[in-house]
């Protein structure tokens, strides 16, 4: 921010050293949030550059305490600036690429995509420590159906940062998207990678429905006379396609499925296994697929081995033995 108005640099004369000079500007950097042009009688101008985490209140000369936590609203115009997902640490892989380029293209669908930033102090300043991403159940990438309810997909507080109320502050900005609609849902699994039900049923959240996959369905409706979302039958689709080999229904909507689709590939070419790589197209697709997870399914010999992006070891696990 630079200002070159009087009553401005008025506002600073009690503060600044009569005789201003670089040295004595840089020593006093720490005190003022700003950019300043700084010039005096004798036309000295000199250009300080701030690296700090926490603003001043200049004019009434008190510091002006930080909140502990933003949720910023990602989207077309800022989605460059903030690290957009939980593959944050590997922003340069072909992944993380992927994950927004599908993040931009759902934004015309209704996508939300908000994410947590943590206050950790002056050093740090705010950093990435969670995320929620959702969608209006017609466009929703779970094998759910919908209508009118907000459908989240991921709901993520990362480490220690769990257990302080950030999860409760995520699903409200949702909530609140969600007025007008019929409610808000989520498929949850007590078995990892999607989200536990905990946070939705201290929340009022209701189960509605279940599938065979061990997959349950909540939901909270905003209007008590609307009918509940449910899990869409799940499509046998052609046997004879699948029924030989690995087969890999996946799409970008996770950014660990790359390196999944890349690890079992390098498996199946050691072992001399058929694999065929699936690729989901779109929202339609994922609704009505082979698992309601809808973004990524592993199967063998036509039976669904895992939903979760699994690698060469896990892989192993999955598989009958010989």
């Amino acid at each position: 921010m630079k200002s070159s108005s009087s009553s401005f640099f008025a506002s600073l004369g009690k503060t600044l050293p009569r005789k201003v000079t670089q040295h004595n500007v840089l020593k006093n950097e720490r005190y003022y949030g700003l950019t300043l042009t700084v010039r005096e009688s004798c036309r000295i101008r000199v250009s300080v550059k701030l690296r700090i985490m926490r603003k001043v209140d200049v004019h009434m000369g008190k510091r002006v305490q930080e909140p502990a936590y933003k949720i910023i609203d990602i989207n077309e115009a800022n989605i460059d600036e903030y690290d957009v997902c939980c593959f944050k640490s590997k922003k340069n892989t072909e992944a993380y690429r992927n994950k927004v380029r599908w993040v931009r293209d759902r934004f015309k669908d209704g996508l939300r995509f908000k994410l947590l930033l943590i206050n950790e102090g002056p050093k740090r300043g705010f950093r990435s420590r969670g995320f929620i991403e959702y969608i209006p159940g017609e466009h929703t990438w779970r094998g759910i159906d919908a209508k009118r309810y907000m459908v989240i997909h991921c709901i993520w507080v990362i480490g220690q940062n769990k257990g302080h109320g950030y999860g409760t502050k995520l699903l409200e900005q949702c909530l609140s998207d969600a007025k007008g609609m019929n409610g808000v849902a989520v498929v949850t699994s007590d078995a990892g990678w999607l989200p536990r039900r905990d946070l939705f049923v201290k929340h009022e959240f209701e189960k509605v429905d279940a599938s065979p996959f061990h997959l349950e369905l909540y939901a909270k409706r905003l209007s008590s006379n609307v009918a509940f979302p449910k899990f869409n039958p799940i499509t046998k689709g052609r046997p004879e396609e699948y029924s030989s080999g690995i087969t890999i229904f996946k799409t970008d909507q996770c950014p660990y499925t790359t390196d999944s689709v890349k690890d079992i590939t390098e498996f199946a070419k050691h072992r001399n296994l058929p694999l065929q790589v699936r690729r989901v197209e779109n929202c339609r697709e994922a609704q009505n697929g082979v698992h309601p997870y809808g973004t990524y399914c592993v199967l063998v010999n036509g039976k669904v081995l895992t939903y979760r992006p699994i690698g060469k070891r896990k892989l192993l696990e999955y598989l009958p033995k010989e």
